[in-house]
């Protein structure tokens, strides 16, 4: 994208992101990504992953692109999992830095989030960065715990018990599994719901979702993307969303799904797994650290209200809401 000259007066307009916006929205994402972490190339920022196209695959009516003079410069994204909603990634071409974009973005997106009644809206930010923690405590959120992106070899061979690939559901069994994930998700935060993400992953074809039991009980699921083309990119499978039940057992659950992880990584030929954990689920902190995962980076969570969702010491669970 070449630079556009730019003023105070600009003509700025926010609207759904559409289908041919996608390939621009991207250069954008990866472009603004790279220039802020200083990549030596950053159009080439994350080469091999997608966080645009599968989003608004996922839901349309929920990306958000603003223009400055009918030029696309920036884009959000939303999420709703169930009573839970969060956005991102939120980026704005470098050019347009500083100039009120990203609040302009932020509008429609604050609306939306309303409009679902979710119990928290949350995002994933830069921990470091007093500009975007101060650009999101003005829309009512505050920062709370860390989350660290963790990454591990692939290594199957660790015994994770009996569980099954969202992908191998008969069809016409489908709703009944999706009600029985919803049932498990609830017991994690209330009303929390990841039909969306499996889903997604079944639909798009970008990866599978772990199912854990014991017996005829789900005990755990992950939400895995699986190499190029996902948000996992190259060779890795990235866990997007898991968790493990809660209760007396809850360690054994959690180590049974990081062990189906690698298995499905292992499966699908992937080298690396990617997890994100907040800091505020302690042992689930320790638990993964403890199974070779290593810290790549760290965000921090945000949250709208301030007060704990599923970043609790009692709760074992994956996600990072990059």
């Amino acid at each position: 994208m070449r630079a556009i000259p730019v003023s105070d007066a600009m003509d700025v307009s926010v609207r759904l992101l559409r289908k041919e916006d996608l390939p621009e929205a991207d250069h954008i994402v990866r472009v603004a990504f790279g220039t802020f972490v200083g990549a030596p190339d950053p159009a080439r920022f994350g080469e091999g992953m997608d966080h645009v196209r599968g989003r608004w695959l996922a839901d349309p009516n929920a990306a958000f692109g603003a223009e400055v003079d009918g030029k696309l410069v920036g884009s959000c994204f939303a999420t709703k999992w169930g009573s839970f909603g969060f956005f991102g990634p939120l980026t704005v071409h470098p050019d347009f830095w500083d100039r009120g974009i990203a609040s302009k973005l932020l509008e429609p997106t604050m609306r939306l989030l309303n409009e679902w009644r979710v119990h928290h809206a949350a995002l994933f930010t830069f921990a470091h960065s007093p500009k975007h923690l101060g650009l999101y405590q003005k829309f009512g959120f505050w920062p709370r715990f860390l989350t660290l992106i963790t990454s591990k070899p692939v290594q199957a061979g660790k015994d994770s018990g009996e569980w099954t690939r969202f992908s191998d559901i008969p069809d016409q069994e489908k709703v009944h599994y999706l009600t029985m994930c919803r049932d498990f998700t609830n017991s994690v935060y209330g009303g929390l719901d990841l039909e969306r993400e499996i889903m997604a992953v079944r639909n798009q074809k970008l990866g599978d979702t772990v199912l854990l039991w014991d017996g005829q009980t789900l005990i755990g699921l992950a939400v895995c993307h699986c190499g190029v083309g996902t948000e996992a990119g190259s060779d890795q499978c990235y866990i997007k969303f898991g968790a493990a039940s809660s209760g007396s057992r809850s360690v054994e659950a959690f180590d049974r799904l990081l062990s189906a992880c690698d298995e499905l990584a292992s499966a699908e030929g992937m080298k690396c797994v990617v997890g994100g954990v907040n800091t505020a689920c302690q042992d689930a902190c320790r638990r993964m650290m403890a199974r070779g995962f290593r810290l790549d980076f760290q965000g921090v969570l945000m949250l709208k209200p301030s007060e704990p969702a599923f970043d609790r010491p009692d709760r074992y669970v994956i996600c990072d809401l990059r």
